[in-house]
């Protein structure tokens, strides 16, 4: 009999495990996919023709302006059809991380480290577009600049 319990024992330990082997296909898909060159140079091009739309805090559109999160979602949304996150803390964590001597035209810079305070489109040559503040308008800045070049710089490819 001792033998027999362990045989049922062993057996419902692998059913167990069984069910909870790899994650199915659609559970993966909440991962966003990784945007082509093609994809991400539209994206920087299309940042690029928005500087001078007004900062509005929580604004998305064109007509509405643009808070720096509004203005990321936007591009991506128009250029490549990609859904991001609306929130810098969740834009933080969206994409593949990439070394800063990697970035290319598209990726995501975002500040400030653990507690991430703003985010842009790079668009090449060290520069990237962003919606800075409250009375300003979507620019385009310098990651080598005198105020951008001392705050924590994380990379983020969507």
């Amino acid at each position: 009999m001792p033998n027999l319990r362990c045989v049922i024992i062993l057996s419902a330990c692998l059913v167990l495990a069984a069910c909870a082997g790899s994650p199915t296909s659609t559970m993966r898909s909440a991962r966003p996919p990784i945007l082509s060159d093609e994809q991400s140079r539209d994206a920087a091009i299309h940042a690029m023709g928005l500087v001078g739309t007004p900062y509005r805090y929580g604004g998305n559109t064109t007509a509405g302006g643009f808070d720096c999160s509004g203005l990321i979602a936007y591009v991506y949304r128009e250029s490549a059809g990609l859904a991001t996150p609306r929130t810098v803390a969740q834009l933080a964590g969206f994409g593949d991380t990439v070394p800063r001597d990697e970035l290319r035209s598209g990726d995501l810079v975002v500040f400030g480290g653990a507690r991430p305070t703003h985010a842009g489109i790079y668009v090449g040559e060290n520069r990237f577009v962003h919606a800075p503040s409250t009375g300003g308008e979507v620019r385009l800045d310098r990651l080598d600049g005198p105020y951008w070049s001392r705050q924590k710089l994380d990379v983020r490819r969507p």
